[in-house]
């Protein structure tokens, strides 16, 4: 289980297109534009790299197996055997599903170098799924801003309408290779509820969807198309009835049912081997996003903002840029009430350790190591613990980790919506956010890449009712 360092979707870079990755200064110099002002090209400069030479060739996203390059990869981190980066992670599971982890570590190494499996993988990605996704530049919310350029990495069209099908695809090929007739897995905001119900109808598996009660209410919408794509869709009214508890019963049926079922985790977290299959298969987010801005700006961007609950759209988009070091990595966390409430899902920022769903990471817990109770208006941030790779990028200082409260995103929500047309999961209004108030204090040839991992269409009904900001919401 040495993890090859060969990643899922080849990496296209500089070298494919003759540009310099350089970057810019982030000090901002210039005014602000005035909302509602008449675009000029002194006031929003668009992508400037299409009318240079050296940088018209199209780069290819999602590449054959015989591209790969594994000497420009050999920096991809990996964990160690037990599953730790630095002190994180780990496999902290019942001794029944033991063996099943060392299965699929020991499957899924041997996939990353199977061109078969990249094929096919490739295939339902780009003709099933659609990627690429485009690279866009937001030119009215620059404006609006008044400083850097802001882009955004439009997750939100893929098929079912967000990252997580990225992950769903690959995690039932390999239960394919597994030989499993059934896939579970927990939900939150239902968007990977919906990925791996929709990927499981297409491979013709059986499917369960594990939901908290409360998500279940404010996410009806995406229980209703997770039962029409044919998965039984188990409410968990334990605990706090939300991703955490929704988790904790996923892990039970897997531990009773690990001779025939798949656990199909949707985020970046959970035991040993799933931070590295769910960061492999997110990464293409990254890669094509890195390829992309390469060829629309001829440079890589001066900052990646994503928004962060377990991390599985985060770790996707930071990975091919860990190693740019000129690149800031930001990832937004939920605030909700703010943290002086305690009333938010900030796991990083909350500075406490602890176990949680087989892995050592950052946590919401007490003094005495009992899980707290989280909030956040967006139910796929409301988890109380985060990714072990996104710990370690903290703690090295690769990464930075911010809050965004709800009442913040929730403005968001509106404004992309009337100034771009794109209505934004409020997860990732968490992210844009922040993005909008980078772009203000930079220069107007700074450049800000935002992950745009799903679309809002889940979130307008609880927008309506405003039932998690305590009042009513005018949009």
């Amino acid at each position: 289980m040495n993890f090859s360092t060969t990643p899922l979707v080849a990496t296209s870079l500089a070298a494919e297109t003759g540009c310099v990755a350089k970057t810019s200064s982030a000090a901002k110099t210039s005014g602000v534009t005035e909302p509602g002002g008449a675009v000029t090209a002194s006031a929003v400069a668009g992508p400037s790299c299409a009318a240079k030479a050296n940088c018209t060739a199209k780069l290819s996203c999602v590449v054959e197996p015989s591209q790969l390059d594994t000497a420009s990869t050999a920096h991809r981190r990996r964990p160690t055997p037990t599953g730790h980066f630095g002190a994180y992670g780990g496999m902290f599971v019942p001794e029944t599903v033991i063996p099943a982890l060392y299965e699929l570590a020991s499957v899924f190494d041997e996939l990353l170098s199977d061109p078969e499996f990249h094929r096919e993988l490739n295939y339902y990605l780009t003709s099933y799924s659609g990627r690429p996704t485009p690279l866009y530049f937001a030119e009215r919310l620059t404006r609006e801003c008044g400083g850097a350029k802001i882009y955004l990495k439009r997750e939100d069209l893929n098929h079912t309408g967000a990252h997580k099908i990225n992950n769903a695809i690959g995690q039932l090929l390999i239960a394919k290779r597994l030989g499993k007739t059934r896939v579970i897995a927990e939900t939150g905001a239902g968007q990977h509820g919906v990925a791996t119900a929709t990927a499981a109808a297409l491979f013709g598996v059986e499917c369960c969807i594990y939901m908290g009660e409360d998500d279940i209410k404010r996410q009806s919408l995406n229980v209703y198309r997770m039962k029409l794509l044919g998965a039984e869709v188990r409410r968990v009214g334990s605990g706090t009835k939300t991703l955490k508890d929704a988790m904790n019963e996923a892990i039970r049926d897997w531990v009773t049912n690990v001779r025939d079922t798949h656990y199909a985790v949707g985020s970046a977290a959970g035991p040993h081997p799933y931070p590295t299959i769910v960061r492999e298969f997110q990464s293409v987010i990254g890669r094509e996003a890195r390829a992309q801005i390469l060829e629309l700006e001829c440079r890589l961007p001066d900052a990646v903002v994503a928004c962060v609950g377990g991390g599985s759209n985060a770790i996707g988009i930071f990975d091919p840029f860990v190693d740019d070091t000129n690149v800031e990595l930001i990832g937004v966390e939920a605030g909700g009430l703010g943290l002086a409430t305690g009333s938010h899902a900030a796991s990083i920022s909350n500075k406490t350790r602890g176990i949680l769903h087989g892995s050592f990471q950052y946590v919401m817990c007490d003094d005495d190591g009992q899980i707290k109770n989280t909030h956040s208006v967006a139910a796929g941030l409301d988890y109380p613990g985060v990714g072990p790779e996104h710990c370690l990028l903290h703690d090295t200082g690769r990464a930075k980790y911010v809050v965004v409260t709800d009442v913040e995103a929730v403005s968001v929500f509106r404004t992309l919506s009337r100034l771009e047309g794109i209505i934004p999961a409020l997860e990732s209004s968490h992210a844009v956010f922040h993005a909008m108030e980078m772009a203000k204090r930079m220069d107007s040839d700074a450049i800000v890449l935002v992950n745009l991992s799903g679309r809002g269409d889940k979130d307008v009904q609880d927008i309506i009712r405003g039932q998690d900001l305590g009042r009513e919401v005018t949009v």
